[in-house]
């Protein structure tokens, strides 16, 4: 709550216009005035602070003697990089007058911290630890801020002499471009947008119409052509009404992820690719990478084999957490591992970029050392046990007291791209260039690119890379794209590559490449032509004229040759079902004669997932174990109504760490199979997306996590 001073303005929103004058110095408000006010306290005590800026900037524009009117648009400023000047000033002048007003001295702090004057912020952070009346999770905050502080020091009396460069109004415009991700050969590179030109428009937490709401993320592409960058330009596929945002990018500039949120799974990745020429669209990752918590970027490698992303699932160090996983037989993700404690920390973790050779990985973090927020750190892979060493600050002025998130490096190594909203800029967050953009060693890599061709037209070919100093172990297998035949293949130092070329039934083309000795960076462009002519012909083509021996073999292999075929057909189609179909099916329906009986069809996959697990763990209970139904989850909950649901049992609203509020109905089950039960009944009467949600010691977890801890195990 605010001061005293300031109770009675916070609610203006109920109040009429009279009040509102009486409450002020302002005696006479316009009515446009009046309504910019309510609106700008609804989001201020929402926690809306960059909505409710603009209303109170213009507000405070109009009426500078306004006291209340200079805390709010001080407190929102806080939260826009290009305003922490305006922040720190306006925030001052109401401290010196009002040292009671709620939380002044944390928030000025911030904007000392913010204009980097850390002896102040540090004084006033230490008055918010020791204060009687200051509360624990602002005594936690002000600890934390307290450490960037003490940490920004350092990097900021230490500067790299980082080189950083705006885009300029090419790529970015009055409002916010951000994760920038680039190919390669940095061909291509696509970032996400948010403003007027965002296919929903402004929308509300609701995805409805809303002139007060924000605009939400879209997806936008540029190439470059002879070193300068295209205007930018949406990719349709890719972009719909929701939340899309571009967060990673294969080295070949062939596969697109991107990140979606549709409202019951809190944040998935997905992928395009554009093999065809356009992107197609976006398919949600198969496999273990997405769950039932967030999982918001990621990052290939650039063989194809591995994924790094990051994910609020449970069993992790805290917060956000950066794992890895590997690109299974099936073409789905799986054997996902935390990275550990060398990356991973108690606080937020997240943005993973795994250079294209393989070992350097960058990614922000707001522990260890950060200056403040998301600092951007670089580790090396250890090959020999597959750890990360010790992280690298990047250091100011790539870093900063604010965020500093969604990083990548260029395939050469000669500039890093990210975004930030530095004031001076194009508009809100814009896109930088960073040179240097590591700490130490250039990396290592060797591109071969080129185009692949027949008879003078683009084809999809593949490329199968081979590692020959290994036995000729499969590195990876690329394809070049239909459209204009381009291909890439990036290869890390200390190996001998085959690259094997491969078109249809034309002979195949070959490629070595040593790059045992290679340090820095090398390119060759290799162009492959596949002709006609040297197509394999087929063998009815030079069998000899017709004699009776050999005309018999030209009919056997072009007529339809019914007697064969239909030998050949039936032995596999009669004998093959026969095992799977009596063995294997068999033996876990006897074993679970519940799922027998159940009718209940699941409206999707985490329905379905639920159904399976109770058939075979329903009746498992634990301690700390506990099971809820789900029938919502919001930042705004209030707006729920769930009159239907009446005598399903009591609603409950549960937060937990992650911020978000979910509601759920009939209390607590102490094991998956009752609260199947009351799932179903749920689901009977007309939320079709409700869902049983797990927790343990009071985390949320998952039912895959209780199989790994050993709590479900098969009866």
């Amino acid at each position: 709550m605010l001061s005293k001073i300031y109770i009675s303005l916070l609610l203006l929103c109920f109040v009429s216009l009279n009040v509102i004058s009486q409450s002020t110095n302002t005696k006479k408000w316009r009515k446009t005035e009046n309504d910019s006010m309510q609106s700008a306290l609804m989001m201020f005590d929402d926690g809306n602070y960059l909505l409710a800026l603009p209303f109170y900037e213009n507000l405070y524009n109009s009426h500078p003697k306004e006291e209340f009117l200079k805390y709010c648009y001080g407190k929102c400023a806080l939260y826009r990089s290009d305003k922490h000047e305006m922040a720190l000033t306006l925030l001052s002048e109401v401290y010196a007058k009002n040292k009671k007003a709620d939380n002044i001295e944390y928030d000025l702090a911030r904007a000392y911290h913010f204009n980097y004057k850390f002896d102040e912020a540090i004084a006033l952070a230490d008055k918010c630890i020791a204060g009687k009346r200051t509360s624990p999770e602002i005594k936690q905050s002000a600890a934390q801020l307290k450490q960037y502080c003490i940490n920004g020091k350092e990097l900021y009396s230490h500067p790299t002499g980082a080189k950083i460069s705006n885009f300029g109004n090419k790529i970015n415009s009055a409002n916010d471009e951000y994760v920038p991700v680039v190919s390669a050969d940095e061909s291509i590179m696509i970032f996400t947008y948010r403003g007027p030109e965002s296919k929903g428009g402004r929308q509300n937490d609701f995805k409805e119409p809303d002139k007060y709401g924000s605009y939400f993320e879209d997806v936008f592409q540029s190439v470059q052509i002879d070193g300068q960058w295209t205007k930018p330009v949406p990719v349709n596929n890719v972009n719909t009404n929701s939340h899309d945002g571009a967060i990673a990018l294969s080295a070949d500039g062939m596969y697109l992820f991107v990140y979606r949120d549709m409202g019951d799974d809190h944040g998935d990745i997905y992928m395009s690719n554009s093999l065809s020429g356009e992107w197609s669209f976006p398919q949600k990752l198969n496999g273990q990478v997405n769950s039932y918590s967030w999982e918001g970027s990621c990052s290939l490698t650039a063989d194809g084999k591995q994924l790094y992303f990051s994910s609020e699932r449970g069993g992790g160090f805290g917060g956000k957490d950066i794992y890895r996983a590997t690109l299974l037989p099936d073409s789905t993700w799986g054997n996902v591992v935390n990275l550990g404690d060398s990356i991973n920390t108690a606080l937020d973790d997240d943005a993973p970029f795994i250079h294209p050779d393989g070992v350097t990985l960058f990614y922000s973090s707001k522990g260890k050392n950060s200056m403040g927020g998301y600092d951007i750190f670089q580790s090396k892979l250890n090959w020999k046990d597959s750890t990360f060493i010790r992280p690298v600050n990047l250091g100011y002025p790539i870093n900063t007291t604010d965020d500093d998130i969604y990083y990548v490096l260029s395939a050469n190594g000669e500039r890093g791209y990210y975004a930030s909203g530095k004031s001076g800029g194009e508009g809100l967050k814009d896109i930088y260039t960073v040179y240097p953009g590591y700490v130490g060693k250039k990396p290592s890599l060797y591109i071969v690119k080129g185009k692949i061709t027949s008879d003078g037209s683009p084809v999809a070919a593949t490329v199968l890379v081979e590692i020959t100093d290994k036995n000729n172990k499969k590195f990876g297998e690329f394809v070049s794209s239909s459209s204009n035949g381009n291909y890439l293949v990036s290869l890390p130092a200390g190996g001998i590559f085959k690259l094997t070329y491969k078109y249809k039934t034309s002979p195949s083309k070959t490629l070595d490449i040593n790059t045992m000795a290679l340090e820095g960076f090398e390119q060759k462009i290799f162009d492959v032509s596949f002709n006609i002519s040297d197509t394999v012909k087929p063998v009815e083509a030079v069998i000899p004229p017709p004699v009776k021996d050999t005309v018999v073999a030209v009919v056997a292999t072009s007529k339809p040759a019914k007697e064969p075929v239909v030998k050949e057909a039936k032995a596999p189609v009669v004998k093959e079902p026969k095992t799977p179909v009596v063995h294997e099916p068999k033996e876990p329906v006897v074993k679970t004669p519940v799922a027998k009986k159940d009718n209940f069809k699941p409206n999707n996959a985490l329905q379905q997932k639920i159904k399976d697990y109770s058939a075979l763990y329903g009746d498992i209970s634990a301690e700390g174990l506990i099971f809820k139904v789900q029938i919502a989850a919001y930042k705004n909950p209030k707006n729920y109504t769930y009159s239907h649901l009446r005598g399903l049992g009591a609603v409950e609203k549960l937060l937990l760490d992650d911020g978000i509020t979910r509601i759920t109905i009939g209390g607590e089950f102490k094991t998956l199979g009752q609260a199947y039960t009351h799932n179903k009944k749920v689901v009977y009467r007309g939320q079709k997306d409700a869902f049983v949600t797990v927790l343990y010691n009071g985390k949320r977890i998952y039912l895959e996590d209780l199989e790994k801890m050993g709590i479900f195990v098969k009866k």
